[in-house]
């Protein structure tokens, strides 16, 4: 019986966490039909179709769910073993990190970021991805290295956390609304038509409670799943929506912000990663990356608030 190839592995493991020949072929930069070369092999090699169609997509056979978080581990485990022990060279790193964040996120610390990684350690690249959830398994089998977030009763308990951040929610409208003249009181600001921001599809929120304790009550217009979506109807129309400051900078250029008139919880935004990725060299100098960028921007903005 042949030796087989073990670069298979390596490929299998981004057919199976990206469940997609043509998104596979672009993270490790070979062209789709090489990419479809490379999975005849491996369903020679292993007797298994391991994705089929589905529709318009695929989707993984049994056999290659089963082997899903095994061959992440058997990857996760050769990378150690053939990384050098000695200290660090940012110069002569080359490694590639995801980072799977919210819509914001990107905008607001990206070019800062990528630039400080550039000048550190040019070899390396991060690629950003969407948080479409809060799933950990992403972090557990190694898809990605590291995500922002909120941390909560839902947060895999073996994750490990360190704070970025406080936010806290503000009010955004157009230009020349009739919000951005004169005082923001509750009454005035309940009599508006409101977006919701709401990835569960939730039909009121805090500041509805809080209205609701004043005898007041918002009209929720729409409910839509991210910021950037908000923004852009709010940027075209007389709607109001409450998103969180720092997180929105960038996206709220040209708009007109404003304190909310009710008080609201802050939120701690915080940086999360798999405990095993803890002593990587290479992962603790991005994870220092990643909290220095969100602290200089942080003091950037503590002179108070800002109308913008």
């Amino acid at each position: 019986m042949s030796t087989p190839d073990l670069n298979l592995l390596v490929t299998l493991n981004v057919l199976l966490a990206e469940g997609s020949v043509a998104r596979a072929a672009r993270r490790l930069r070979l062209s789709p039909s090489a990419m479809s070369r490379q999975l005849a092999r491996l369903r020679e090699t292993m007797g298994d179709p391991l994705l089929v169609r589905a529709g318009r997509g695929l989707v993984p056979t049994p056999r290659a769910l089963e082997l899903r978080e095994r061959v992440g581990h058997l990857i996760q485990e050769a990378e150690a073993a053939l990384r050098p022990a000695q200290s660090l060279d940012l110069k002569q790193l080359a490694r590639i990190f995801t980072l799977r964040t919210r819509e914001g996120f990107v905008e607001n610390f990206g070019a800062e970021l990528i630039a400080r990684i550039a000048e550190q350690a040019p070899g390396v690249r991060l690629y950003f991805t969407q948080k479409l959830d809060k799933d950990s398994t992403p972090l557990r089998d190694g898809t990605i290295d590291f995500e922002t977030g909120i941390v909560g009763g839902d947060t895999g308990p073996e994750l490990r956390t360190q704070a970025l951040f406080r936010d806290r929610f503000i009010g955004v409208v157009r230009r020349r609304h009739p919000l951005s003249e004169g005082v923001v009181t509750p009454e005035r600001y309940a009599a508006g038509q409101h977006i919701l921001v709401s990835r569960r599809g939730l039909q009121k929120g805090q500041i509805d409670e809080m209205l609701e304790k004043l005898g007041l009550k918002r009209q929720i217009a729409t409910i839509v799943g991210s910021f950037s979506a908000a923004l852009a109807l709010v940027r075209a129309s007389d709607l109001i929506v409450s998103v969180p400051e720092r997180y929105t900078g960038n996206l709220r250029v040209d708009m007109y912000s404003f304190a909310l008139p009710v008080p609201t919880s802050d939120v701690m935004i915080s940086l999360l990663w798999h405990p095993r990725m803890d002593a990587d060299p290479a992962h603790r100098w991005l994870r220092g990356c990643i909290r220095d960028v969100c602290a200089e921007r942080r003091s950037e903005r503590s002179t108070g608030f800002e109308v913008g």
